[in-house]
């Protein structure tokens, strides 16, 4: 690497994500790849919004930093370093690594690729494209991440999203109470969710005698969360062919976030 980018790894932020990294297989040739290169080439695609062909010449061949995301994205590589980063911010923020509540919430985005699968109308924001359904920590920390056609209600991706929570297993042992705003009220929703998970869905509503904006009680942790990964361009629309590659980009994206938070506490 010769030129140095504003997304690229410092070496403190490089010593906590470098043990998280998959080793290579053993038997056959040794692995040549710089593995700091392929990670910041991927920071560099989601902080500027680039296209992979597009990738500076200075880092990897852009199909072998492809094929890196690829793999890590197919087997689950991205989501458990995010779990492992989420568990130290927890800790050096003297918090339970795993979370008792957490707030669930769907975010409508544009699609910017003709080619994408899964596309709908979200009929209430009037936005064509795809809906990020998030499951965040009372820190904004996301625990888990669904990307459904803009026309799953937030209900129903809701049930998907807890689905895929609770594969989680041990992590979250704890969780029993999630927060929700008035999308996801509703007794049927509310005894389901405790039927099967036994998690208490508490539903936070605005006031209706309230003019103006007001900062509504919990709720607001993840709208700060949604406002962190449009910090990244490759997330201001959705331009993913694939629903998985999409989550895959928004782990990648908190996973940035959190190795600077940490790097920041040595």
């Amino acid at each position: 690497m010769s030129t140095a980018y504003d997304s690229d790894l410092t070496a403190e932020q490089w010593e906590l994500l470098e043990p998280l990294i998959p080793a290579a297989k053993p038997g056959g040739r040794p692995r040549t790849t710089d593995m700091l290169s392929v990670v910041n080439a991927i920071f560099y695609l989601v902080v500027t919004g680039c296209q992979w062909r597009q990738l500076p010449h200075d880092f990897h061949c852009w199909s072998t930093v492809y094929s890196y995301f690829r793999k890590w994205r197919d087997d689950g590589t991205w989501r458990q370093i995010n779990e492992h980063l989420r568990m130290q911010v927890r800790v050096s923020e003297d918090r339970h690594p795993s979370p008792s509540a957490a707030i669930c919430d769907a975010q409508s985005v544009k699609v910017g690729n003709p080619r994408c699968q899964s596309i709908g109308f979200d009929g209430g924001k009037l936005i064509k494209g795809r809906k990020r359904h998030v499951l965040v920590d009372t820190l904004g920390l996301i625990l888990m991440v669904v990307v459904t056609a803009a026309n799953i209600s937030d209900q129903r991706g809701a049930k998907i999203l807890f689905w895929k929570a609770r594969r989680q297993g041990a992590s979250l042992g704890r969780l029993v109470r999630i927060w929700a705003d008035a999308g996801y009220q509703g007794e049927a929703l509310m005894q389901w969710v405790m039927d099967r998970f036994r998690y208490i869905l508490e539903v936070i509503k605005r006031s209706d005698n309230l003019a103006g904006f007001k900062v509504v009680p919990k709720r607001w942790i993840v709208e700060r969360t949604f406002g962190w990964l449009l910090w990244s361009r490759r997330l201001n629309k959705d331009y993913e062919v694939l629903t998985r590659t999409a989550e895959a980009l928004v782990y990648v994206a908190m996973i940035r976030l959190m190795v600077r938070r940490l790097a920041q506490e040595y």
